[in-house]
């Protein structure tokens, strides 16, 4: 595998941390229901990475079933949303994993590229840029 960059990442108590292992496939905001209920804001922004890319270092992650084949991991400590994890979908035949882009330490390093669910936004909620969506 290249190793490329590599970004690290964790919950705001730092009991669990990870490794992500190359360029992301994507970066998005995503607008869907799902994503805002976990999170709690109205809109959430991911870095996908194949799974095999991702490695988490540091303590174990709790994983919530929010459907079925999607998990959507947090830091059973602090409650910090880490990912959502798809355990069916696949990108382009491999499984993926979508970190959190405000875990990263270095969040400014995954740009955002695309919106996800733009459908499903709340009404007056509008992002002001010119990203596909």
């Amino acid at each position: 595998m290249d190793e490329g960059r590599i970004s690290v990442g964790g919950c705001m108590c730092g009991e669990v941390r990870y490794k992500a292992v190359g360029e992301p496939r994507a970066v998005g905001h995503c607008h869907c229901h799902s994503c805002r209920h976990h999170t709690g804001a109205p809109v959430t922004t991911y870095a996908a990475f194949e799974r095999e890319r991702v490695t988490f270092t540091k303590g174990d992650r709790k994983i919530y079933n929010s459907s079925p084949g999607v998990g959507r991991a947090f830091c059973g400590d602090c409650g910090t949303t880490l990912t959502y994890e798809s355990q069916e979908e696949e990108w382009d035949d491999l499984p993926f994993i979508l970190l959190h882009i405000s875990t990263f330490d270095n969040p400014d390093d995954h740009v955002p590229e695309r919106h996800w669910y733009h459908e499903e936004r709340i009404a007056w909620f509008e992002v002001a840029d010119n990203l596909p969506r």
